[in-house]
Order: C-alpha cells, then structure tokens, then sequence
C-alpha cells in the first residue's frame, strides 16, 4: 500500500515530511477509516496512531476548508495533548487553508465561542469543554463527518467517559474511530452504544 490515491496535497506533505509509506498497522487502519467504517485502532505509542489520525482527517476533509462547522472533532485528555496534536496536524496542513481549533478549561469560553463561531474544520477538545460548548449551542455537529477519540484511556477519569457517551448522542452520521493503548472495559462498553459495528486493528508491540 502506497499513499497513491490520496489528496494530493496530502501526499505533497507526506513526501515533505519523508513519509513514503505507512507501517504495518497504518496499512491495516488506514483502508477501513478511509471506507467510512467504525473502528479501534489499538497499539502501544510509537506505533503510528497519531500520524494514521491526522492523515485520516485531512483525507476525509478532502483537505480543504468548508462552511464554518467542524467536520472532525478529536476528543483528548488535556490541554497540553490538545495543543501537542495540533501542532503536530500545523506540519501537515501547512499547505492546505483547514483551519484548526483548541477548546480547553484553561480557555475563556467566550473566546472559544467566538472563535468557533467564525469557522473550523478541526475542533480538537477535551470533553468537558467540548460538552460546555455544545450545550451552549457554540458547536453545531450537523456537518461532522469524523468523531474520534485519541489516547482514549483517559476516559476512565474524571466522568469523561458519560460526556463521550452524550456527546455521541448528538452526532449519529459521523463515523467514529477510537485510538488507544488498551482495550479496556470502558472503552469495549461503546459497543453497546455507539461502535455496533465497529473493526479493530490491534497490535501488542511497537511497530517502525
């Protein structure tokens, strides 16, 4: 599998950034997020998790701002993995014009508002900021295409796993992709709920 039929600013990115080819749990993901299935992606970090995501959601986007709703929201742990996914998404979209946003506590939510109300295609929150704003009717979900949680072993914590699970409630079209380190029972119990059929590609150790 190459990156033959993807975007082409995608690819022009990939190739600036020195990635020819994905690894071998990339080569499994990557097909069946690009089909519009449901799915988990486990493995350890370092196995490509973070660089199938973000390739996943320039693709899907089609690499081009649109409209003012997001189309892909990721679900992090904190403010400081908000901001470090997305300045990693900045290398890859640097030639694109999607526009990128951070919902955080440590934020004014005003200003979040504001901001969101102006035009997004990448909304990266943690769920409680995110379920502020959505509650506030600060975040229109009608156009979201992707729904994905990231690192999602911190949903155990600090009721994030009940505003993951409302949250959902609002956004039955998009298609959902979890990415975690462990297949945990929280994470399992989305089966249930919003992941009926969901795929999973699974690996037990890191992979170059």
């Amino acid at each position: 599998m190459s990156f033959k039929k993807y975007h082409p600013l995608l690819k022009e990115s990939l190739e600036k950034l020195g990635i020819e080819t994905p690894n071998a749990f990339q080569k499994k993901l990557l097909p069946i997020i690009k089909s519009g299935a449901d799915v988990y992606g486990i493995g350890p970090k370092g196995c490509g998790k973070k660089t199938a995501l973000i390739i996943s959601v320039i693709q899907k986007l089609k690499a081009e701002a649109f409209e003012d709703s997001p189309r892909a929201l990721i679900l992090v742990k904190d403010k400081q993995e908000a901001l470090q996914l997305k300045e990693k998404f900045e290398a890859f979209t640097a030639n694109t014009d999607l526009r990128i946003y951070c919902a955080y506590a440590a934020k004014n939510l005003e200003t979040q508002r504001e901001d969101i109300y102006y035009g997004v295609d990448i909304l990266i929150a943690t769920p409680k900021q995110l379920s502020k704003l959505y509650h506030l009717n600060s975040v229109h979900t009608g156009e979201l295409k992707l729904f994905i949680v990231h690192d999602a072993d911190f949903i155990n914590r600090d009721n994030n796993h009940n505003y993951i699970l409302r949250l959902t409630e609002s956004t039955p079209k998009a298609q959902f992709v979890i990415f975690s380190e462990n297949f945990n029972s929280k994470i399992a119990a989305y089966q249930d709920s919003f992941m009926f059929n969901a795929r999973m590609v699974k690996v037990k150790s890191q992979i170059l």
